[in-house]
């Protein structure tokens, strides 16, 4: 791969070649967030051919803006972008059927064979070759961390688990993230662990390399390369076995709960931290009430419950405006079993701190009490718990006591002993979770409704 500049390939004729079998293909990946809308069309941002389409196998790195009607009650706004690998071949071979985005029949693929090209291993190696050598293609920066070495030769395998993104494995050795729903800016899944690398915090995988894009003046994160954690297994797939099993946990979370501690700390001395007085806390908790009025005109099961809901959020402002102040910093921001991996030394590590993809980059960035993160982690052993049959409620408690213990030995500082903000957060995540189970996965909205329930009646016990 050389390092000199290559200009791509921006016709548009490829892009309305590709128009029709998009349609299609696009929706039904778990990583689209227009679901349940129809696309009306693409715009192209930018194309970059990476291999030659002419060759037997071809290669183009697209962004393309994907335009759909707003939902109901919101206002139009510019589509999403999203990042595609678009693989070219004659035909596909059995073995990447699943990858297979359609035929074309018009335009400069003509007669080709188009998939995602993350499937296949060699599209996926052109990848890791561009961030060791640090090419420039187009708007295109592969960049790396140099004191970090990457070998050539790596075998790439993608992960098929369901993801917001998509990821790639390297020999064993190194894991690479790739963002499908790009927005310009500093995008927190790069900045904090480059950040936590500076403080050498070990609870996070310090990024070895990253690709970037600038295009009309932005700059997009587009992925991370970091060291892959051999043998981990994530807390989620942990925790459901221990409980099928019947098995303790709690010495697991207390030892999360010091992990995620020790990631807060590490933050709050490499980024600002700021005190949220009684304007900033109005803002907070106004924004969680409308995302709770939208949600209960989005989820009807959730309206029997507002009021009790709101009833959280209105204790939090009653609170700053009899002078309460609160710190707010930088925070993982999505936190949950998933989002923790543990080796088989039994340390535990964070990652992925993207935050939630669906909330706008700029409030991804800002300063929040650490008792959201902490909030995401009690809802996740909730949800552990309510996958098994029957449920296990007991287990979930025992776990969230020990998690807040585990937190406090490494804090100074026990989440539980401010239970009015607690709970706000625990309910804004609760509310999040019906919204995203009543669209994405209506099988499990009985468990956030659970928590709804539990949390709306909290004010009354």
């Amino acid at each position: 791969m050389s390092e000199a500049v290559i200009q791509p390939t921006t016709s548009p004729a490829l892009l309305a070649s590709l128009d029709p079998l998009l349609r299609e293909w696009l929706p039904r990946q778990r990583w689209f967030a227009g679901k349940g809308r129809p696309v009306t069309g693409f715009s192209l941002v930018s194309a970059t051919e990476l291999l030659p389409s002419d060759a037997r196998l071809g290669l183009h790195h697209l962004l393309v803006r994907a335009h759909q009607p707003p939902a109901p009650g919101t206002a139009p706004r510019p589509g999403d972008c999203y990042q595609l690998l678009i693989g070219v071949r004659e035909a596909l071979p059995p073995r990447l059927a699943p990858a297979l985005i359609g035929h074309v029949e018009g335009g400069p693929l003509a007669g080709r064979t188009v998939y995602d090209a993350l499937y296949d291993p060699r599209p996926a190696e052109v990848l890791l070759e561009a961030l060791r050598t640090q090419a420039r293609i187009g708007g295109l920066r592969f960049e790396r961390d140099r004191r970090q070495e990457i070998r050539d030769g790596l075998a790439a395998r993608l992960l098929t688990a369901e993801q917001s993104n998509s990821s790639v494995v390297y020999g064993d050795t190194f894991i690479l993230k790739l963002l499908r729903r790009i927005v310009p800016g500093d995008n927190p899944d790069l900045e904090i662990p480059l950040a936590l690398a500076r403080e050498g915090c070990a609870r996070v995988p310090a990024p070895t390399a990253w690709l970037l894009a600038e295009l009309g003046g932005d700059a997009y994160v587009l992925g991370v390369l970091q060291p892959f954690v051999r043998g981990a297994t994530d807390g989620w797939e942990l925790a459901l076995r221990e409980l099928a099993k019947g098995e303790d946990f709690t010495a697991e979370a207390r030892a999360l709960g010091r992990a995620t501690a020790e990631v807060h700390t590490a933050l709050a001395r490499a980024l600002p931290v700021v005190t949220l007085g009684h304007g900033q806390l109005r803002h907070l908790v106004d924004g969680m009430v409308e995302r709770l009025a939208a949600a209960a005109q989005a989820v009807p099961a959730l309206r029997p419950y507002e009021p009790g809901l709101r009833s959280a959020y209105e204790a939090l402002a009653d609170l700053a405006a009899e002078g309460r102040t609160w710190t707010a910093q930088r925070i993982h921001g999505d936190l949950h079993l998933g989002q923790c991996l543990r080796s088989p030394s039994g340390q535990w590590s964070l990652i992925d701190f993207e935050g939630e993809p669906a909330r706008p980059l700029a409030e991804r960035r800002m300063p929040q009490p650490t008792v959201r993160d902490i909030a995401g982690m009690l809802r996740s052993f909730d949800y552990a718990a309510h996958s098994v049959t029957p449920p296990a409620p007991g287990w979930a408690a025992a776990c969230q006591a020990a998690y807040c213990s585990g937190y406090a030995e490494a804090a100074d500082r026990d989440p539980r002993t401010d239970p009015v903000l607690l709970r706000a957060y625990e309910t804004d995540k609760a509310v999040y979770e019906v919204v995203y189970e009543a669209r994405h996965r209506p099988d499990w909205l009985p468990v956030p409704l659970s928590a709804v329930r539990r949390l709306a009646m909290s004010d009354q016990l």
